[in-house]
This record gives structure tokens, sequence and C-alpha cells, in this order.
């Protein structure tokens, strides 16, 4: 009885013993969500309505909630142009013809709009998420623009058709598209000056991404179903990549076979988009030439394509999820009304405790040889 009593002490006590605090000093895992703009196909808000639409990745992509912007509100939303977003300072950013808008992540509060001389395209951001890149809407020069305020800095003039931006992954290059150009412009942010063309490639460049060493572009132009291979460090066109086994013919937007190139982050394929046949591409680039490894058909015609940041899932701009590894279709965005969601501007952002901690880019620019991840918010980001 006595020692039966003594293990029923011992017992109690453990009962009521605190727990371990090794659970309490667990980090708290990142919540990925996919931000699309629309309506991002021209101006049919038919394919998702208007406004920031929210999904989570963690989870299927299911539909999380419907941002309401200013540009949302408006009786006829005009079209969105381009997204980005800073983790840094904890801001979204998105044009539409005429305007520039932000929005507070941590509130999905509108901070400021602001129209910009000559209009707006696909802008880009500096990883400290300080100042943007915004071409005019196919106009003579690229507006900088202080990214907290939205204050005109200054002004690029390339009198090329300002398009498409991409900030490199260090900061320290912005490359420069015009829909009137067969040369891909390097803007050096130290020197505050072009300091290289590249091309010139075999037409017009319409979209194009860059790999994480600034070493390599590859770019759509127009006529080409596929894309050409440029040297960012030497100006030369290296290759051009045809894609073969399918018929070509006319498309519906764009004007172009090929509208929509996006490298993987381990910069180990070259994805691009198939208007006519309503399909994408994946070519192995590993290999010399590269090798075509995937054809996917899509639910419509795709002019777009981005990667989540950790490159497990392909966005083309149809709204299908592909799983990059096996190819294969595994979700297609929906609204809060079961529509299909289309768009040619979204980006993934990464939370933690509500806080912003790592964003992704519309275009699927190369990470391989980045150290750092792109627009990482500092490590002593408050809590929300």
């Amino acid at each position: 009885m006595k020692t039966a009593l003594r293990l029923l002490a011992r017992l109690s006590v453990c009962l009521f013993l605190p727990l371990p605090a090794a659970r309490a000093s667990e980090p708290v895992a990142k919540q990925h969500y996919l931000y699309v703009g629309v309506p991002g196909i021209r101006d049919d808000t038919r394919l998702g309505g208007a406004g920031i639409v929210v999904f989570d990745i963690d989870h299927g992509h299911r539909f999380v909630r419907r941002i309401p912007t200013p540009a949302s509100l408006q009786p006829k939303p005009e079209n969105i142009k381009g997204i980005c977003a800073s983790a840094a300072t904890g801001r979204l950013y998105f044009t539409t013809l005429h305007r520039l808008y932000c929005l507070d992540l941590r509130t999905d509060q509108p901070l400021w709009d602001t129209a910009l001389p000559g209009g707006c395209d696909r802008l880009s951001i500096t990883p400290d998420g300080k100042v943007l890149y915004v071409p005019s809407l196919e106009g003579p020069h690229w507006n900088v623009v202080d990214a907290l305020t939205g204050h005109l800095i200054e002004k690029i003039e390339t009198k090329s058709g300002a398009h498409n931006t991409v900030v490199s992954l260090d900061g320290s290059k912005v490359y420069l598209a015009g829909l009137r150009s067969p040369l891909l412009r390097v803007f050096d942010r130290h020197s505050n000056r072009i300091i290289r063309l590249v091309g010139p490639f075999s037409g017009v460049i319409r979209p194009f991404t860059v790999n994480g060493s600034d070493t390599r572009c590859y770019v759509t132009v127009n006529g080409l179903l596929g894309f050409e291979v440029g040297d960012l460090q030497t100006g030369k066109v290296l290759a051009r990549v045809a894609v073969e086994g399918v018929p070509h013919g006319p498309t519906a937007r764009h004007g172009c076979p090929s509208h929509g190139v996006g490298l993987t982050p381990d910069e180990r394929e070259v994805w691009v988009c198939d208007g006519h046949n309503s399909m994408i591409h994946a070519f192995d680039i590993t290999t010399t030439p590269a090798r075509k490894v995937a054809s996917i058909r899509l639910r419509d015609q795709p002019g777009w394509v981005t990667f989540s940041i950790d490159g497990r899932y392909a966005y083309p701009s149809t709204g299908e999820v592909v799983d990059t590894a096996t190819k294969k279709i595994i979700a297609a965005l929906t609204d809060e009304k079961g529509r299909p969601v289309h768009s040619e501007k979204m980006v993934e952002i990464d939370f933690r405790k509500g806080v912003p901690v790592q964003v992704g880019d519309q275009f699927g620019v190369g990470r391989k040889a980045a150290t750092h991840a792109r627009n990482a918010a500092p490590a002593s980001a408050p809590s929300r």
C-alpha cells in the first residue's frame, strides 16, 4: 500500500510539472501566399473580377480573400499592368495604364497612388524597397520613383517604347526592354547610366528574364515561337531556341507566338509560352543546345509565366498551377464566386506572424547565384 501511495505521489508531481519550453522557442513557419492582380488580362473582369486576389499556396492554392483597391472601385477598372512587392518595407505596388498604387501588406490598406508622366507599365523594385523603376506606357522613358512616397526622382530616357523592367537580385542593375527595340538595355545604379546594350536580338523584345548572377538573359521576340539567349556581360546573342513539333498560327493577344518566358529558380529550365496552341513548353538548359522536356496544355492562351520562390510551382497566366517536377497541373485558381482567375500580374508574398518576410517576382527570375533572398525583410522586423 505504501509503495502504491509513493508511486501515485510521483505521478501527481509529474502531471503538474510545466511543459518543456522548447516548443515555445520553435520557429514559426512561414505562410506562403500568391497575390494576383485583376483584371490582369487586358481589362476583362470576367477572368477574376477586380482587385488583388489572394491564394493560400500551402493549402492547395485556395481562395483566401479579395483586397479592394482604389483602382478596383472605379466604375470600369483599368487593366493592371504590373505588380511587385517589398518585404523590407511591407508594401505592395501595382500599376494601371495611368497610375501607380501602393498598399500596406500588413493591413491591406491603400497608402497612396499617383499619376506618372507618360502613364505606367510593368515595374520593378530594388531589394531594399526604396526605389521603383516604372516604364511609361510604351513611351520614351522610365520613371524612377521614391517607393516610400511616390515622388518622381528622375527619368531614364531610351526612346525604345518602355515596357518591361527587371531589377537584378543584388539591386545593382536594372534591365530595360522596350516594345520598339531589339536591344536590352543594362542600367547601372551605381553610375546612374546605361552601361551596355545586349543584342540586337532577331526581333523586338517582348517578355524576358535574367539569371541570378547577371550573366544571361532569356528573351521572347516578335516572330519566334521560342526564346533567344543573351550574354549580359558581353552583349552578344548566344543562342536561338525554337519550339518544334507544334503548329504555328495566330494568337488572341499580344501579336507574337511566345509572349512569356520564365527561368526556374534553380536555373535548370526555361519555360516559354505558346499562345496559338494554348501550351507552355519547358526546356532543359543544362544541356547545349537546350532540350524540350515537356509541353503542357492549358485552358487558354498563356501570355506570361512565373514561379513560386522555392520553384515547386509554375504559374502561367491562364491560372493553372503546375508542379514543376512532374509537369502536371495540380490546381487552378478560382475566386470566391467560382470564376476562373487569369492574370499576367502575380507575385508570391510570404508572411510570419502577419509580417511579410519574403517576396517573389512577377518575372520568373533565376535565383541560383543569389546568396540572399530578394526583398527579404530584416531579421528585426517588428511583429504585427
